[in-house]
């Protein structure tokens, strides 16, 4: 990567810190560990103030009024997915890129939209920058990207008051959709499994909190 100076031994000090962690919260995918291991989380952090906080397990303000998510929510939904190497996935909340970058370490082929034009552009600029290939898109989250369709793992990224219905449509037969649903302060994280005859079954995986996934708009 382009700015691998800027990750120094400390910083990978920390990660392997925030593994054992995480491992301890119940994490126990080896590769999602792996993942998060290798992608420098602080990198994905505008704001110097919260930099040396980067490899704490909390979330942070970025653009937009958007947020970095908590390193155990990352693994939590990334750890849901099960994402194999080549697979196709479609990111609804580009936000930072971390969550992005994560799934790139994973070996995923990354479709991830944005709706904030400005964070879109930030965040574009970043994924090159360090060397993560991803296809990003600024738009509606809700309609996903009907023209990259189908997807073999969608997730999302914010919480939204429904399923969207356009999601369930571009996920594969024998896909996955993980998405945190609930209107107010606090989201049930959902597991949809969409069955190889088209049926989709739900399970309430807990709850989070994420800033809300916004229909219809695109600023």
């Amino acid at each position: 990567m382009n700015e691998i100076g800027n990750d120094t031994y400390r910083h990978q000090g920390l990660r392997r810190r925030l593994v054992e962690l995480l491992k301890k919260k119940g994490i126990d995918n080896d590769a999602v560990l792996a993942a998060i291991g290798i992608v420098p989380r602080h990198l994905f952090i505008d704001d110097t103030a919260f930099q040396d906080k980067a490899y704490e397990d909390g979330a942070f303000p970025i653009a937009c009024g958007q947020t970095i998510s908590q390193p155990y929510t990352v693994a939590f939904q990334s750890q849901l997915l099960q994402v194999g190497k080549g697979m196709k996935v479609l990111e609804v909340g580009t936000g930072s890129g971390y969550q992005c970058a994560v799934l790139c370490a994973l070996g995923a082929k990354v479709f991830s939209i944005e709706r904030h034009r400005p964070l879109y552009l930030q965040t574009k600029e970043r994924l090159a920058r360090l060397g993560y290939r991803a296809s990003l898109y600024h738009g509606d989250g809700y309609a996903g990207i009907p023209r990259e369709a189908p997807f073999d793992r969608i997730i999302v990224t914010c919480g939204a008051p429904e399923v969207p219905q356009a999601l369930i449509n571009q996920v594969k037969p024998g896909g996955r959709v993980v998405i945190p649903v609930g209107e107010g302060g606090v989201q049930h994280m959902l597991l949809l499994e969409k069955d190889l005859a088209g049926a989709v079954t739900r399970t309430d995986q807990g709850q989070f909190r994420f800033v809300p996934m916004l229909a219809d708009k695109a600023s």
